[in-house]
């Protein structure tokens, strides 16, 4: 009884929830039985064909190498790959992998030299007296890994299992579509199976032995039956025929048909005592130990309808796919498809110039009514089809969501690495949504952070063990210095101080001094060398004195052998001394004043009223010094030349004219400062800020004006002074410096005047009117001030241009007429001006409104306007004037032109005074309370006045043509 119920279990089988029926379409290359591929002309073999990482290379380039033979060495999961033919190596270089990325992995290409020779075997028929050490040994060695598709390296497989493998199941369903890679090997060769089985009980000593086999393989069945009763003795084999179903072909789905047992999530089948291996891993496993043949050949399906001749190979790895292609009259299409595995787990080959490896057990060609590529992906419908077809009982719906979102910790938590990738919910999906795919890329990146993780895990552990490492270091250094820190016994103290009086006597190289008690040291020899080092000192100086009054000796020897020893160049050369000495005093004493001012409390405002205080001096001090190279050598060259009484009377006037203008320009700085220092103690604020740059820059355009001044006046006389002088032209330079004198001393009053009127206008209270009144104020000046230079540059310009005529008395009568005129125009303009002057400061003191605002701006475009109409009519008189100076002057148009001036002043005066009674008028008519009536008279006032000037400048006109 009870062995009847073990006989019904073992014939028992079980079943798993889901699975597919997919079409099969394994008749195609079933029914023909294998061929041999040809060898080919060149093998790429690469060197990492299974999971783990890949061995070490020993073959170089160039190097004969046999069938057999191993091109890398490895322990562990590391396998070794071997040279599949015999021949050279050409090259070790990257080449595209049968890979879905196809990126280069590292691979030996070897050219055939058409022998096929082996290298030396050691078959082992009597593997039973070996121990199971050496065999796993001979099986690494021979680089075989599962041919099912994973490529897990054989022997660490079998290590791992060691005495806990019960059942040892020979995978053999070959569940997918287009695949009959196993079907042929059984049908073939079921005695090599037989064997290999026998091979792999005699390593893990199973109960007993199950061969799985789908009931659509009845040829291979029989050849397996027909070769187990050959073996009599082997009661621990048994053959299970399962139903079609797939993926009944998978680790866990044909554990559980097979034992009923299931494999817990994230475990192995050894824990529940089962081990796997595929049939061709089997054979493989039997020529590596009986007959000594690496894994260099496997078996490969090539089907599909773009294969004229399907069936299955013999391929030695390495072989180039589109070689064994040809074999099966592959022809190449436009966008051909070529899967590498089947149609449910492969994926398509990027590359066909990639080599077979050892996981390659199908090449699909698939035409274009056998796989539609032109499905596209739709969104999910949660129709549920993929969860009925999971064989592992996943929700691949759910998946499908948290790889999409990159949830990693949700996927995880949801079994994603126990799906094994059938593809069977991607075949039932109504969406079309290639599920597989987006498992793949969850793991992949999955894995990719938990390296990172593994990664700096190692780093922190490496940088804690050195961290301690370092301590315990320091520690036993501490230790070495205590245990090294010892006191001195007194033989050892007294070596050492021997040993460091003998350094001392090396390195004193001196005479020692005996000093005896009672007696005074003898320092005759120091006393004698500071003596000789003083001499030394003293020599070295006398030597330097006697050079340089040797210099000083030979300048003054050439200086008076160039000169002429007369008073006039030593009067010359006394007055260049005292002005140099006066400019560095005053450079002295600017400087102490910087140096005061920066010892006060400097505050924002401060600072930038002092830089600009000291961009002013800056500006001032060279201006200074090149006015005085300019009378340097102005004074130098005047000496070169022969000097008589003449030249020396206008070089004694220039002199005192220079020093004169120095003067008043010292005395104007010392009143800027003094200006800016008051400015600097009261409260600055913006308003009072904007007036003292205005103020600045109208000193800045007077200081342009009056050097350009001064620079034509040095020039006109330093010419004057070139041409031959003579008692005529020596009055009229000396007419010529008193009016520029005079015009100095008036510009220097008017810009005191300024300055005094401005700075007082600060004290007050300053609001935006008054500081549009003020500005209007200074352009009106600085109007002004561009006119008279430019008069005074006329002037100057008709003088020295009269200067180098030929000078006659009636010429220089006319000369001095045009002076005295221009004198007199030029004293009433500086009282016109202070007159407008005081009457708007006046005006400014007052209460302004807009009313008066008003009226100031229309008197000041009336002034304005006449000032432009004066200088028309002085530039039109002085063109006539000089017109008529260049012709021949008789005394009768000498006459008349003295009359003609005569009536010109004369109505210049009646002009002058004309002004200045509308002036006080207007003043007075301001005083009052204005009203639009009398803004109406006045305005009828100004009309008249105007007309009636441009009737006298008629007048004027018509005078001057006559």
């Amino acid at each position: 009884m009870f062995n009847l119920f073990s006989l019904f279990k073992k014939d028992k089988i079980w079943d798993f929830k889901g699975g597919i029926h997919p079409p099969e379409m394994k008749l195609q290359s079933s029914r023909t039985p294998m061929r041999i591929a040809q060898l080919p002309d060149e093998v790429i073999v690469p060197i990492h064909q299974h999971l783990g990482v890949p061995g070490q290379l020993c073959v170089s380039v160039g190097e004969h190498v046999l069938k057999g033979q191993p091109l890398t060495k490895g322990v562990g999961r590391t396998l070794p790959v071997h040279a599949s033919i015999s021949g050279i190596v050409t090259a070790i270089e990257p080449f595209p992998s049968a890979h879905p990325s196809g990126l280069p992995e590292i691979a030996v290409r070897i050219q055939s030299d058409g022998k096929d020779e082996w290298r030396e075997q050691f078959p082992l028929t009597d593997y039973q007296s070996q121990s199971k050490e050496t065999l796993l040994a001979r099986i690494h060695e021979a680089g075989i890994a599962g041919l099912g598709g994973a490529g897990f390296p054989t022997a660490s497989k079998l290590k791992g299992g060691g005495d806990l493998v019960n059942t040892l199941i020979v995978n053999a369903a070959e569940c997918e579509p287009y695949i009959t890679a196993d079907d042929r090997l059984m049908q073939e060769h079921a005695d090599e199976v037989i064997a290999g089985c026998q091979v792999l009980i005699h390593l893990l000593c199973p109960d007993e032995v199950l061969i799985g086999i789908e009931d659509n393989k009845p040829e291979a069945i029989e050849a397996l039956k027909l070769a187990l009763n050959a073996v009599p003795d082997e009661k621990r084999i048994f053959i299970r025929v399962i139903p079609t179903k797939y993926p009944s072909g998978g680790a866990k789905q044909l554990t559980k048909i097979l034992t009923g047992k299931e494999v817990p999530s994230g475990g192995r089948s050894s824990d529940i005592g089962v081990l796997m291996q595929n049939v061709g891993t089997v054979v493989a496993i039997k020529r590596a130990i009986i007959d000594d043949e690496p894994l260099i050949e496997r078996v490969v399906t090539v089907t599909g309808n773009g294969a004229k001749t399907p069936g299955n190979f013999w391929v030695r790895l390495g072989t180039p796919i589109y070689s064994l292609l040809k074999q099966a009259g592959f022809v190449a299409g436009s966008e051909q498809m070529v899967i590498m595995g089947g149609p449910l787990m492969g994926f398509t080959l990027p590359d066909l110039n990639a080599p077979v490896v050892k996981i390659t057990n199908c090449l699909l060609i698939p035409s274009v009514e056998e796989m539609d590529t032109d499905n596209l992906e739709e969104a999910c419908i949660r129709c549920g089809h993929c969860v009925d077809a999971c064989p592992s009982g996943l929700l691949p719906q759910q998946l499908y969501w948290f790889s999409k979102g990159k949830e990693h910790e949700k996927a995880q938590q949801h079994n994603l690495f126990d799906c094994i990738e059938c593809g069977a919910c991607a075949f039932v999906c109504p969406s079309n949504i290639p599920l597989v795919q987006y498992y793949r890329q969850e793991k992949a990146e999955i894995r990719e952070i938990d390296a990172e993780v593994k990664r700096a895990a190692e780093a922190k552990a490496r940088f804690e063990a050195k961290k301690l490492r370092m301590e315990r270091e320091k520690l036993e250094r501490e230790a070495r210095h205590q245990r090294a820190a010892v006191k001195l016994d007194d033989n050892e103290h007294n070596e050492v101080q021997s040993a460091l009086s003998r350094v001392k006597e090396k390195q004193n190289i001196g005479k020692i001094i005996s000093v005896k008690a009672g007696e005074e040291p003898d320092n005759a020899a120091a006393i004698a060398a500071r003596r000789k080092r003083k001499e030394e000192v003293r020599a070295k100086q006398a030597a330097k004195l006697a050079q340089q009054k040797a210099l000083e000796t030979s300048n003054d020897n050439i200086v008076s052998d160039n000169e002429d020893a007369d008073p006039r160049k030593a009067a010359v050369a006394a007055a260049l001394a005292r002005v140099k000495a006066k400019k560095a005093q005053q450079a002295s004493q600017a400087t102490t004043t910087v140096e005061s001012a920066e010892a006060e409390e400097v505050d924002p405002r401060k600072a930038a009223v002092a830089a600009a205080l000291a961009r002013v001096k800056a500006k001032k001090a060279q201006q200074a010094s090149q006015a005085t190279t300019t009378v340097e050598s102005s004074v130098e060259s005047a000496e070169a030349e022969e000097v008589d009484p003449r030249k020396a009377a206008v070089a004694a006037a220039l002199a005192r004219v220079k020093a004169k203008k120095a003067q008043q320009a010292s005395q104007a700085t010392t009143t800027v400062e003094a200006s800016v220092e008051s400015a600097e103690a009261e409260e600055v604020d913006p308003r009072k800020a904007a007036v003292a740059a205005a103020i600045a820059r109208v000193k800045a355009k007077k200081e342009a004006q009056q050097t350009q001044a001064e620079t034509t006046v040095e020039a006109s006389v330093e010419s004057a002074e070139a041409e031959e002088a003579d008692p005529r032209k020596a009055a009229v330079a000396a007419a010529l410096a008193r009016v520029k004198a005079k015009k100095a001393q008036q510009a220097s009053q008017a810009t005191t005047t300024v300055e005094s009127s401005v700075e007082s206008a600060e004290a007050e209270e300053v609001d935006p009117r008054k500081a549009a009144v003020a500005a209007a104020i200074a352009r009106v000046k600085a109007k002004k001030e561009a006119q008279q230079t430019q008069a005074e540059t006329t002037v100057e310009a008709s003088v020295e241009s009269a200067e180098a005529e030929e000078v006659d008395p009636r010429k220089a009568a006319v000369a001095a007429a045009i002076a005295r005129v221009k004198a007199k125009k030029e004293a009433q303009q500086t009282q016109a001006e202070t007159t407008v002057e005081a009457s708007v400061e006046s005006a400014e003191a007052e209460e302004v409104d807009p009313r008066k605002a008003a009226v100031a701006a229309a008197i000041a475009r009336v002034k304005a306007k006449k000032e432009a109409q004066q200088t028309q009519a002085e530039t039109t008189v002085e063109a006539s004037v000089e017109s008529a100076e260049a012709e021949e002057v008789d005394p009768r148009k000498a006459a008349v032109a003295a009359a003609i001036a005569r009536v010109k002043a004369k109505k210049e005066a009646q002009q002058t005074q004309a002004e200045t009674t509308v002036e006080a008028s207007v003043e007075s008519a301001e005083a009052e309370e204005v009203d639009p009536r009398k803004a109406a008279v006045a305005a009828a006032i100004a009309r008249v006045k105007a007309k009636k000037e441009a009737e006298q400048r008629r007048a004027k006109e018509e005078v001057t043509l006559d």
